[in-house]
């Protein structure tokens, strides 16, 4: 997918013409791998969320730019938030039980146009876990409740169709497994420079192309 017409047509919209300069730090493969995409209809828009001001800009670009896009391709776009709770070291039970024990996907609608994939906790299914580590699961889960939440408001407001991703671990890991299993035509990330340590830790070779926020356009 050519995502050049996207950013030109954003840049018209919001009288900036140095966005595709600034955005784009990660330019599309040359090769892609999982969408064939001459004959693709739907459009994939990926956007990191964390309820971040900076991840909030990114998804209300991600909402501007599938807004612009339908109205001039009559395509279906589709904007997908993805909230990654991280793994960290010192979660002395994330060694031996996997989040996944505890989750159970279910899908709610929103709309007719609106979707939210979420996951809800469930009794435990491994014996002797430590009830600090279940509230710890609860919390975390109440949390990006209320940040996937926010996503789908702005989803609302934008009147566009709609997905959330909850994930558990790594955050570039988690990113790029729904970037593939979506066909993503681009991540949107909200960071401003190639030298931010998500763009490194994503790598160079990335499947979709990864645009950032401009400068001033959250101010």
């Amino acid at each position: 997918m050519n995502i050049k017409p996207m950013l030109v047509r954003l840049q018209s919209a919001i009288g900036r013409y140095d966005l595709v300069e600034q955005m784009v730090l990660i330019p599309e493969p040359q090769i892609h791998s999982f969408k064939n995409y001459p004959t693709a209809q739907a459009i994939n828009l990926i956007v990191a969320y964390n309820a971040s001001p900076n991840s909030h800009t990114a998804l209300d670009i991600a909402f501007c730019i599938a807004h612009q896009t339908r109205l001039a391709t009559n395509k279906q776009v589709t904007v997908q938030a993805v909230y990654v709770v991280e793994n960290h070291q010192d979660d002395r039970y994330l060694d031996k039980v996997k989040w996944t024990n505890y989750l159970t996907p279910c899908e709610c609608g929103v709309s007719d146009i609106y979707q939210s994939t979420t996951s809800v906790l469930t009794s435990p299914k491994l014996p002797g876990i430590a009830q600090n580590f279940q509230t710890q699961t609860i919390t975390h889960l109440e949390q990006a409740d209320k940040i996937l939440w926010q996503a789908r408001s702005l989803a609302e407001e934008w009147q566009g169709s709609f997905k959330s991703h909850l994930r558990f671990g790594d955050v570039a890991e988690e990113l790029t497994k729904v970037v593939k299993s979506e066909a993503a035509d681009v991540l949107f990330l909200g960071c401003k420079s190639i030298n931010h340590e998500i763009i490194q830790s994503l790598g160079f070779n990335f499947p979709c192309a990864i645009l950032g926020i401009p400068n001033g356009i959250d101010e």
